[in-house]
């Protein structure tokens, strides 16, 4: 039998393999910023006046060299003035690969804005101090990227020169770090003795660790594997928009509009719309104003039904050979990105892709420790920062997937309904990829809904 990947071989548009989405993380002074300045000025993604006024500054401050962390100083100057805090994109190329880049905060309080940047990384880059090793913030690091399943985690021990390039300092940290990130499911490790200043192994192999024979950041970047063929997953197409033009020219046109969030949509194909649980048949697909036979993710579509269902925003298409489970107890880990508190009782709004219904915390099993990985049992609330399980009902059934399964149709938002702010960032399923699966069960005595 023929896969799905093979079916579409050949229609796939080989240029989106050629971008890496990455997010770099590193507590305060481990050199993140001099790092993301050294790749960005030694792969020539730099603009001469940028350089130049990096240089003008550098100069003035008695500095022989340009200091490269003046790149991204202007985010750090705005993080030290307590303005607004978010993750900083940056955007460059090489001949080899596309990068986005999201660099992210290193202080503790600001957990939350990594997770924000991991969220659609394929690959995370940990900094760590030579002199300092693995300590709590590098481990909360490895915590977040593993909880927000980062298939790649690249651990780059920076200031080698600080330590004299000695390979047993980072072989003890690399050992420690790789344990660590093991024992919490993260699929592949890579470690690199690097140091941003001088630019030994960032983006050039460096003359002072001839033991030291693996690939520089840069080269790790641009050949590591990323899959982002989202056509082996089980098709999933949120419904964003019902279009009805009702003209004379298209007097019974109904087409349902959105983007295919995985796999493979073909005419002839038998579908359940979700939550409803009503079966149709995909009659036509419509991409750019033709018509086509096949379409696949992440393509923004309008697929016509060979039924009249009622179909509305929200509404999830899936094959009717296999559709996700629909259920109004949603069990997650969290990462709370609000000031206010979440509390238990609290009314939400439960946004998952294109579908937003109210839901209650019903409870907060516990609050996750990324120290040591422990579980803090019924917290009652979670703060700013806070990674913890919760039960949540929806006033309304979601086709949920779990976040393991699928990042895009596994995720989803709490929303304040007052003010629309975002209170937490969601994970359906386990926590961890190394956790065996259990079912939280859920209390319904006394639910609202």
């Amino acid at each position: 039998m023929t896969s799905t990947t093979d079916q579409v071989a050949g229609f796939v548009d080989p240029s989106v393999t050629t971008l890496l989405r990455f997010a770099t993380a590193g507590s305060v002074d481990d050199g993140k910023s001099t790092l993301v300045g050294r790749l960005l000025h030694d792969s020539k993604s730099v603009l001469t006046d940028q350089l130049e006024a990096v240089e003008a500054v550098s100069a003035q401050r008695g500095q022989d060299a340009p200091d490269l962390a003046l790149l991204t100083d202007g985010l750090r100057a705005e993080r030290e003035q307590g303005i607004t805090i978010d993750v900083a994109y940056r955007y460059f190329a090489t001949a080899r690969r596309r990068f986005i880049l999201a660099d992210t905060p290193g202080h503790v309080q600001y957990t939350r804005n990594m997770v924000t940047g991991a969220s659609t990384a394929d690959l995370a880059v940990v900094l760590v101090d030579a002199r300092n090793g693995v300590i709590e913030q590098t481990r909360r690091h490895a915590a977040v990227a593993a909880l927000l399943r980062v298939p790649h985690v690249v651990l780059a021990v920076n200031k080698m020169d600080l330590v004299g390039y000695e390979e047993k300092v980072f072989a003890a940290i690399a050992e420690e770090f790789t344990a660590y990130a093991s024992d919490l499911g993260v699929p592949e490790i890579t470690a690199i003795p690097i140091s941003a200043l001088a630019g030994d192994n960032v983006v050039e192999p460096s003359a002072h660790m001839d033991w030291y024979g693996g690939p520089t950041v840069l080269e790790h970047l641009e050949t590591v594997p990323v899959s982002h063929d989202l056509t082996a997953c089980p098709a999933r197409f949120p419904v964003q928009y019902v279009i009805r033009p009702q003209t004379a020219e298209h007097p019974d046109y109904r087409g349902y509009a959105g983007q295919i969030a995985s796999g493979v949509l073909r005419i002839g194909e038998a579908v359940t719309v979700l939550p409803s649980g009503r079966t149709s048949v995909i009659e036509g697909i419509d991409a750019l104003g033709e018509g086509v036979d096949i379409a696949w993710a992440p393509q923004s579509v309008t697929l016509r039904l060979a039924d009249d269902i009622d179909i509305s925003r929200g509404d999830l298409i899936a094959p009717a050979s296999n559709p996700p489970a629909t259920t109004q107890d949603v069990v997650a880990t969290v990462c709370h990105v609000a000031d206010q508190p979440l509390a238990v009782g609290a009314r939400v709004l439960l946004k998952h892709t294109t579908r937003t219904v109210k839901a209650i915390v019903k409870e907060i099993p516990s609050r996750l420790t990324l120290d040591d990985l422990s579980q803090h049992p019924d917290p009652g609330q979670l703060v700013a920062n806070d990674i913890g399980r919760v039960v949540v009902r929806t006033a309304e059934p979601l086709a949920l997937d779990a976040y393991a399964d699928s990042r895009r149709t596994g995720s989803f938002l709490l929303i304040d309904p007052a003010d629309g702010t975002t209170l937490a960032a969601g994970m359906a399923g386990e926590s961890f990829a190394s956790q065996a699966r259990t079912t939280v069960q859920a209390d319904e005595e006394g639910w609202d809904f």
